[in-house]
């Protein structure tokens, strides 16, 4: 493995990085996003914690004396800010995200979910998991793009990755989790693999992870006392394929949500129409998903 091929550099996507994505189920691009674009999203994010982009459920009334940094040290994470937040849904469409996503996924591209983690000082990591277990797809094109949104270290709690983890394309058991690390209940079991194959992705801000739906991530407590990791996690997927999706049991079983944004290409589902049905919401501190 060269990991150097992980590395998308700022001429665009190469060769070796589609090869890399497929062989090992990651990429990393420094500074896809400007300083000026994290800097939007980073205000837009105390924007949608003080209830200025409208009313979410656990979101608590706000006192103008509390700094950014009081308000957002009360949450974990907001599912689907773009249903509300047009700066997030803005991105959503990031040509640099895109270009990549056209190379290593498919031309005619689609986004299914948004998710803004805040990741405060103490606040603890997410365990072992793949997305696919939670977002089914009919053709194993699911890839995260987790945007940076503060510099991200083994300290503050930067992902992990096991490279080449996608490549059986299946849902891997799941075990009781025991670690302060994490905040989940449970975690994928990865006593298979040699911790000396557990990879920290540690960038600066405005860089993106893309990770395929299958690829074993996560991340660790944030043990720091006053640095922050925020990230924007958008999950996109090929326009091609139907999504089998009731996020999470909350939405009727369905053989194709329409939920979805289309960012580029064509869709060859347009003819179903797009529904408006997922609602923004916080995540809890403890997550607890059991879909078996």
């Amino acid at each position: 493995m060269n990991l150097q091929d992980a590395y998308v550099p700022d001429t665009g996507i190469s060769a070796e990085n589609v090869a890399f994505y497929r062989d090992f189920g990651y990429l990393v691009a420094p500074s896809l996003f400007s300083n000026e674009e994290i800097d939007e999203l980073r205000q837009e994010a105390s924007r949608i914690f003080r209830g200025q982009r409208g009313s979410v459920e656990g979101l608590v009334p706000v006192s103008d004396k509390e700094s950014d940094e009081e308000v957002l040290k009360k949450y974990v994470a907001i599912h689907f800010p773009h249903k509300i937040s047009p700066v997030v849904k803005k991105y959503l469409s990031h040509t640099g995200i895109l270009d990549i996503l056209a190379r290593t996924v498919s031309p005619n591209l689609k986004c299914m979910q948004s998710m803004l983690f805040i990741k405060a000082p103490g606040k603890a990591g997410q365990s072992w998991h793949q997305d696919e277990y939670y977002i089914p797809t009919r053709d194993t094109s699911l890839v995260g793009a987790w945007i940076a949104i503060d510099d991200a270290t083994i300290e503050n709690g930067c992902l992990w990755i096991i490279p080449g983890s996608h490549k059986p394309a299946y849902i891997r058991k799941r075990i009781p989790n025991s670690s302060p690390e994490y905040a989940d209940v449970d975690t994928v079991d990865v006593s298979g693999f040699p911790e000396e194959s557990f990879v920290p992705v540690e960038v600066s801000r405005g860089t993106v992870v893309f990770f395929n739906g299958y690829t074993l991530h996560s991340s660790l407590r944030n043990k720091t006392s006053d640095h922050f990791r925020m990230a924007l996690v958008n999950h996109y997927m090929s326009a091609e394929s139907m999504l089998p999706w009731d996020q999470d049991g909350n939405l009727p079983p369905t053989a194709d949500l329409r939920d979805v944004v289309l960012v580029r290409g064509e869709d060859p589902y347009g003819y179903k129409g797009i529904q408006d049905l997922n609602r923004p919401f916080l995540r809890p501190e403890i997550l607890d998903i059991r879909k078996e």
